[in-house]
């Protein structure tokens, strides 16, 4: 394990493949952690890149600086801490790959800050960007209760129980998240671990509660927060990949999202993969990673 201060954070990470290897940034989701990328960051080494693969904030060892620090896990906040890493590695381009928390920080540094971007596998969800000026716009019944977790956080009912019964929650999530993922015991109770960071509750408890605007974010953020109510293209190349068996966020989420890139864009879905793609099929997620470093060559 290695450790490097960045922005707000004591951030963990793994390094793996050569130093001199292509800048690869491998970014975890909620409830996940780094062994997400276990198999595909092999892959990748073995193809020659460089892979970091940070806890984000709030999970494992990744620590706040700061007790005065907000807890806060508005996308804002992801996407400074990715672009901080960048900069505290001496990392001036990089590929981006993450899906669901991971995705969201990929996908706004490449639209904020495109000349760190070499390109974008962004899992789950296309375009992942929340749009928190219309985030109470009522989604048809059918997704509003793929999405039961984010009301129950709303209340303190859920804080307490995302505190007190937080294995058998994320459990729960795993399982409908991906229907057709046989995990093992030991495969969850690995990134359980991950679920003790002290700041792990206040830190989700915020993201939720932020993307509703429910709350407000960390003032260090506003500006943006600012940008992103704008919904701003991404200009770099990205691949998307929608799992089939996705339980929580389906392909059809990703439909009309090419209208939010600007350059080379492609969408596919990934059969028998439901929302931990580089868990569950790591040979696809790598093959995309080095399918947009080929592309990007140069």
């Amino acid at each position: 394990m290695n450790f490097v201060e960045a922005g707000q954070l004591n951030v963990a990470y793994k390094d793996v493949g050569e130093k001199s290897g292509i800048p690869t940034l491998l970014l975890h989701g909620f409830p996940y952690d780094v062994h997400s990328y276990d198999d595909v960051s092999t892959i990748l080494a073995d193809h020659g890149h460089r892979c970091i693969i940070p806890y984000l904030r709030g999970y494992g060892p990744t620590r706040y600086l700061s007790p005065k620090t907000p807890r806060s896990g508005q996308q804002g906040a992801l996407a400074f801490d990715l672009q901080a890493l960048l900069q505290a590695l001496d990392i001036p381009r990089a590929i981006l790959a993450g899906y669901d928390w991971g995705g969201r920080a990929a996908c706004i540094v490449a639209a904020l800050w495109p000349e760190k971007v070499r390109g974008v596998v962004s899992g789950g969800v296309a375009y992942n960007i929340q749009n928190i000026p219309a985030a109470n716009r009522p989604a048809s019944p059918a997704d509003e209760q793929l999405w039961w977790y984010q009301y129950y956080f709303q209340s303190e009912r859920g804080r307490a129980g995302l505190h007190e019964n937080r294995e058998e929650l994320i459990r729960l999530l795993w399982q409908q998240w991906s229907p057709t993922w046989n995990f093992s015991q030991n495969t969850f109770q690995q990134t359980c671990e991950s679920f003790e960071n002290p700041d792990f509750v206040e830190t989700v408890i915020h993201s939720y509660r932020h993307r509703f605007g429910l709350v407000a974010g960390d003032p260090a953020f506003e500006a943006i927060e600012a940008v992103l109510a704008t919904q701003p293209k991404i200009t770099v190349p990205t691949l998307a990949l929608l799992g089939v068996d996705d339980g929580v966020s389906p392909p059809r989420h990703s439909q009309g999202h090419e209208a939010n890139f600007s350059g080379f864009y492609e969408a596919r879905v990934v059969k028998g993969a439901g929302h931990n793609l580089p868990q569950e099929d790591p040979e696809a997620f790598a093959a995309a990673v080095i399918e947009i470093s080929d592309r990007t060559k140069g």
